[in-house]
């Protein structure tokens, strides 16, 4: 494995049930079914797909929060199925989870000192008690809170907040990979962007990888690198965001990209939007497991499984029979150019991010007098 692949799955399958019961023998419900995939070392890589496809239960498989039923998954090439023990808390110290719903995964009897310090008792107990609460100020004072905050306890806090002490918390342990199950998802979408921005400032300033699971494809194309789609336990596409978004090739893709909504409401054309339920995962279709609801499906869909093929670009993959000849929605088809103004917003954000010295103008109609640096 290259060193620059710190994350990796090889045909991870997880299936729950299939035990017997007391009439019956309970059905497999197939939740991950043979996924293949490499993180980059340093990139924000994203999973998308519709609930109940399997999302969550491969975050908790990449954590080691759940077993694989069969498969392999790797952290910097050291396989962690069979790590126990003292191994363990070894690599919890590099992995670590962010969940989705902050209010549930903090202990409501201890303050944001104890909820935030505790990693730190644990994988630092050399630090001193005085020292201990010195790095929690910084932790705080990192994601946005201030130093008062650590008396408080969470039910004080705004959604927003409590999920910046569970940033927080994650970081507390100085890792290397954060794992994001919809961490944004319970939040008011005012407070979205806010925590969006601060994963990504981390991230870029800390030098950490982040896998995120979301369903929401405006936050994806505004904080990853690359993005993997899923459906019913399965990675239908899988390529960089810019290839993704822009170029479609997966009839689910699409569908996904077809309903978001318009900011202008004119759009009218519904022909790539999804139609029907998902199928239920104890009970898959055969072949490809989309064409019970594909508008393109044909006889080799039902019979036959497709698998992650490269297209032109080998980075762009699709497990599609007929990608390379599906024509593209109408619903799909390019934005138009942006205004100066916004394009002018978009160069100083990218300015700023990047190590830029303007960090904004007073007045959008004068870009053309601020040059980026």
């Amino acid at each position: 494995m290259s060193d620059q692949v710190i994350l990796q799955a090889i045909d991870v399958v997880k299936h729950f049930g299939g035990g017997d019961g007391w009439l019956t023998r309970a059905p497999v419900v197939q939740a991950v079914d043979g996924l293949s995939f490499d993180v980059m070392r340093g990139e924000t890589f994203a999973i998308v797909g519709e609930s109940g496809c399997g999302k969550s239960t491969l975050a908790r498989l990449l954590m080691r929060l759940l077993s694989q039923t069969s498969g392999d998954v790797l952290f910097e090439g050291r396989q962690i199925s069979s790590v126990e023990g003292e191994e363990l808390r070894k690599l919890r110290r590099d992995m670590q989870f962010i969940f989705q719903d902050p209010f549930s995964s903090l202990n409501p009897r201890m303050t944001v000192g104890k909820l935030v310090g505790e990693p730190l008792e644990v994988h630092a107990p050399e630090l001193s008690a005085r020292e201990r609460r010195s790095k929690v100020a910084t932790l705080l004072r990192q994601v946005g809170l201030r130093q008062e905050h650590a008396d408080r306890y969470p039910h004080e806090f705004s959604g927003g907040q409590r999920q910046r002490v569970g940033i927080a918390r994650a970081l507390a342990s100085g890792p290397k990979l954060i794992i994001g199950d919809e961490p944004v998802s319970a939040l008011d979408v005012s407070v979205q962007a806010q925590v969006i921005n601060l994963l990504g400032d981390i991230s870029r300033e800390l030098g950490l990888t982040l896998v995120i699971i979301a369903h929401d494809l405006g936050v994806i194309r505004h904080m990853s690198d690359r993005v993997a789609v899923m459906y019913l336990g399965r990675i239908v596409e899988i390529g960089s965001t810019e290839d993704v978004f822009t170029d479609p090739k997966h009839p689910y893709t699409q569908a996904l990209l077809a309903a978001i909504p318009s900011m202008d409401g004119k759009r009218t054309d519904h022909s790539a939007t999804v139609k029907g339920e998902m199928p239920s995962p104890s009970d898959p279709p055969s072949g490809c497991r989309f064409h019970t609801r594909c508008p393109y499906a044909q006889d080799r869909c039902r019979s036959e499984t497709p698998h992650l093929s490269p297209g032109a670009r080998r980075s762009h993959q699709v497990a599609c029979h007929f990608s390379e000849t599906l024509e593209r929605p109408a619903s799909l088809v390019a934005p138009k150019p942006r205004s100066e103004t916004v394009e002018a917003r978009f160069a100083l954000y990218r300015a700023a991010t990047e190590g830029g010295t303007v960090k904004h103008l007073k007045n959008p109609n004068q870009h053309q007098q601020t040059e980026r640096t």
